[in-house]
Formats: structure tokens, sequence, C-alpha cells
């Protein structure tokens, strides 16, 4: 019996198993059409829903109709307005635009403010709990977190969104750090932005020591994220190409070039129609010519132990 146990357990150490996970569910109705013809063709198996986005009801909606789509929380803390009132969270918003009702508008004005002790970690526990919920109470069961601009790689702002987590029994984040040999795999990045994505990955010892800490399940890591904008397929094949054994997770950000996704404040507007088409070429035919990848969603990342 150990001996057949064990067997299972080197099987399922041996596989290559990927999340699919796009990123932005209910900016844009083009967005939300993407995502759920991918699922349903495919070639995705996971979102990650934004509880204060504008076209949030129609992707609840979206989601009931395609019960296979895994559903997650892309919890807002930078870019955008708290679901939570002013007077409930003040530290989150924009000290320079104190009427405005927004929260800091990049990562490195929330980081240096954090650091500064500017920000209160029960604020951020507080809204990121109001997200989650949001979702929850619109009867989708939410699989895991993770955040925008991927503030929660930052131990100050893990702490409180992992403690928010657990509140809302969510057991489920995303490692967003990017291994060695994605960023190999990856050649079109620019000097600025593989700098970015390397000082990111100086903070990696204290998310696993936090991860484990909380007792949080995530993958092996993200791939995708250094190629955020730029992810085609012949990206996408080289990524995969080179992908070990384990657990990964793939961050895209696929849609459809609409009015709405324009007056959206993101800077991935034709890059979205890009990767749609990337991810509908290239993971059907990847997964009907590699009989060692499977495609998961996060209610399954548990199940390599």
């Amino acid at each position: 019996m150990h001996a057949i146990a064990n067997r299972t357990l080197d099987t399922l150490a041996k596989m290559k198993r990927l999340i699919i996970n796009a990123d932005d569910f209910g900016l844009a109705p083009g967005v939300n059409r993407a995502i759920v013809e991918l699922q349903q063709a495919g070639a995705l198996s996971s979102t990650t829903l934004m509880a204060t986005a504008p076209y949030f009801s129609p992707a609840v909606y979206l989601a009931f109709a395609q019960p296979a789509l895994s559903v997650g929380c892309h919890v807002m803390l930078v870019d955008g307005s708290p679901l939570l009132r002013a007077d409930e969270v003040p530290s989150l918003l924009d000290p320079r635009r104190p009427a405005s009702f927004s929260l800091r508008p990049s990562v490195g004005s929330f980081l240096r403010d954090l650091m500064r002790g500017r920000i209160r970690e029960q604020e951020i526990e507080a809204e990121a709990i109001a997200q989650i919920r949001r979702i929850q109470s619109s009867g989708v069961t939410v699989s895991h977190i993770d955040s925008h601009k991927h503030i929660h790689a930052f131990p100050r702002a893990l702490a409180p969104l992992l403690r928010a987590a657990q509140h809302c029994g969510v057991d489920c984040v995303r490692n967003p750090f990017e291994p060695s040999w994605s960023l190999r795999a990856t050649r079109v990045a620019g000097v600025w932005r593989r700098a970015q994505v390397h000082a990111m990955r100086s903070q990696q010892r204290a998310f696993s020591r936090l991860t484990e800490k909380h007792g949080m399940l995530t993958a092996d890591g993200s791939i995708g994220v250094l190629a955020t904008g730029s992810l085609d397929a012949d990206v996408l094949r080289s990524l995969l190409h080179a992908m070990p054994d384990g657990t990964w997770e793939l961050v895209c950000h696929p849609g459809y070039h609409d009015r709405a996704l324009e007056q959206a404040h993101t800077r991935l507007v034709a890059s979205r129609d890009t990767e749609r088409s990337s991810l509908l070429e290239v993971i059907p035919e990847a997964l009907r010519k590699d009989a060692g990848l499977s495609l998961i969603d996060f209610h399954q990342v548990g199940q390599r132990a």
C-alpha cells in the first residue's frame, strides 16, 4: 500500500500542471467575453474578478453560466477606488487627491507610503475582506486571491491580505514570482520591465515564509509576468517548451479591444487581442501534443499533497 502511495506521489511530482489565469475579469465587456470564450475552448482554466470593476455584475452572470471557470479575487489596492467608505480606509486613499476617493495611482507610491507607516495594515485587511465578500455574496466561490500589479509580493501588504483570505475561507494565493527558467525563455521584455521583475524576486523568501505560516496553498511560481504586454504565440510556445515538472500559473490579460477598455485605467489594450489569439492558437495544441501537461485550476492545487 505504501509503495502504491509513493508511486502516486512520484507521478504527481513529475507532472507538468498549468493554471492559466486571466486577470481583470469585470474590467470591460470585451475582457469578460474573451475570458469565457477561452475557457470554453480549453485555453484557460481560471480568472480573477475585480470586485470594484465597472462590469462586475455581467462578469458574475457569465461565471454562473460557465461553472467550470474557476474564479478568484483580484484585490485592488492601487489604481482604482476602494469598496469601503473613505472614513473606513482613509490611509488607503491617495493623499495627493484627498477629494477624489481614489487609491494611490502606482505601485511605487503605495510601497513608499507603506514602508513609511502611512498605510495601516488593518485597513488593507478590511478592504480585502470587503472585496472578497462582495464576490462571495454574489454566489461565486472564490478559488484564490491575487492582487492588481502584484502588490501582494511585498510582505507588509501580503500579511494582511493572507489574514483577509483566511477570514473569508480562501486558502490559495498566487505565487507572483517568476522562476529563472521562465525569465530566460522570455526574450522580448525590455530592460526596465526585466529590472522590475528581478527586484520583485527579492521578496520571494519572505513570501514563502508568510504563506507557510498562514497555511496557504500556492503554485511553484508564475510565468508570463515578465511578458505582460508582449505575450504572443512565439513567447507562449517558448515558455511551454521550457516548462519543467511542477505546478505553474500562467498570468495573462486577454480581451477584445472595445471602447470600455480604451476608457479603463490600463496600459494593456491592443495586447489583449494578441494574448487572446495566442492562447487559442497555442494552448489546445500544446495539451494535445504533450501528454505530461495538464490544465488545472486553483481548486486542484492542493491535490499534489
